[in-house]
């Protein structure tokens, strides 16, 4: 899988603080990175250093190996963003907007019907840009930082302030865009659920240092699992079974399931068990622990997200 944003050692001081550490972060093509840690952990300003919004102190960041640093105007062509709010006319129409930002770029008009559809807005992109929604402006954002074509978007907390409806729609622009208009995307995010729905990679950020990035199949599996959920009928009698052979392994309960801290080697024998007493055992699974849950664990549990 080809690079095409690498961070490499990079660290900044504002003040008297290091804000970002030494850190270094890849993302591939067609991939969607999120960029996870609570504030003040460094997310932002790593951002503002990959769209030359601030300067790096040292370390390089390189797009498709221009270096932001030497090659500014090269490394930035490939870059598309969203820092906070997108920068719109609200007095004008998301079409002009769009048409404005099109004629700087010298972008043609096709490709500006191209985004409309991209991101959903044909049937409002005539109205003005301040009547839209808050998830409609983040569209209309999507759209006007996709005209030149990017390899590579880089969004900064983009569902913040969204309701459920909007943070779905959003989710679901970023996803077709990374995986169906070979597009990458490095995003962060306050929201832990959604970067586990969103994202290919996690990248755990504290205190300026990066402290791991993996897949959340493999953050996931890295944590462990709690145990197994055992979808039983009855209820009652499966944990009845489960308290008499198994003195404090049961977790928790509901109508339908009941959750044992176990291993997987001893399954089939509680499986067997229940059976012999009149137990359907419908299913067993996994019991898998959130991405907060792993956030947690990774960063000691002291810092907050938000």
């Amino acid at each position: 899988m080809s690079e095409v944003l690498k961070i490499k050692e990079v660290s900044k001081t504002l003040g008297n603080r290091k804000v970002v550490d030494n850190i270094s972060l890849e993302v591939h093509q067609n991939e969607i990175v999120g960029f996870l840690g609570a504030n003040g952990a460094g997310k932002t300003t790593t951002i503002k250093m990959v769209l030359g919004l601030l300067s790096i102190d040292s370390g390089e960041i390189y797009i498709h190996g221009h270096g932001v640093k030497h090659e500014f105007e090269k490394a930035l062509e490939n870059v598309g963003g969203i820092v906070e709010s997108p920068d719109m006319y609200g007095y004008m129409s998301g079409l002009d907007n769009l048409k404005l930002s099109a004629n700087a770029r010298g972008v043609n008009k096709n490709r500006i019907q191209e985004v409309i559809s991209l991101v959903g807005l044909d049937n409002r992109i005539k109205d003005k840009v301040g009547k839209y929604s808050l998830g409609m402006k983040q569209r209309i954002g999507l759209a006007q930082s996709m005209l030149h074509r990017p390899s590579i978007l880089v969004l900064d907390e983009p569902t913040n302030g969204l309701d459920p409806v909007g943070i779905k729609e959003l989710r679901g622009i970023i996803k077709k865009l990374a995986h169906e208009q070979e597009t990458s995307v490095l995003v962060s995010s306050h929201i832990l659920s959604e970067m586990q729905l969103m994202c290919d990679r996690v990248c755990i950020i504290d205190r300026g240092k990066i402290l791991i990035t993996r897949s959340v199949a493999e953050l996931e599996e890295l944590s462990g699992h709690s145990g197994y959920r055992f979808i039983a009928k009855p209820i009652d009698v499966a944990i009845k079974i489960i308290k008499e052979k198994l003195s404090g392994k049961l977790i928790a309960s509901t109508e339908k399931t009941v959750d044992v801290n176990i291993s997987e080697s001893e399954i089939n024998n509680l499986t067997q068990a229940m059976i012999s007493e009149g137990v359907s055992v419908l299913g067993v699974s996994p019991i898998e622990k959130s991405l907060e849950e792993i956030y947690m664990k990774i960063t000691g549990g002291d810092n907050k997200i938000g």
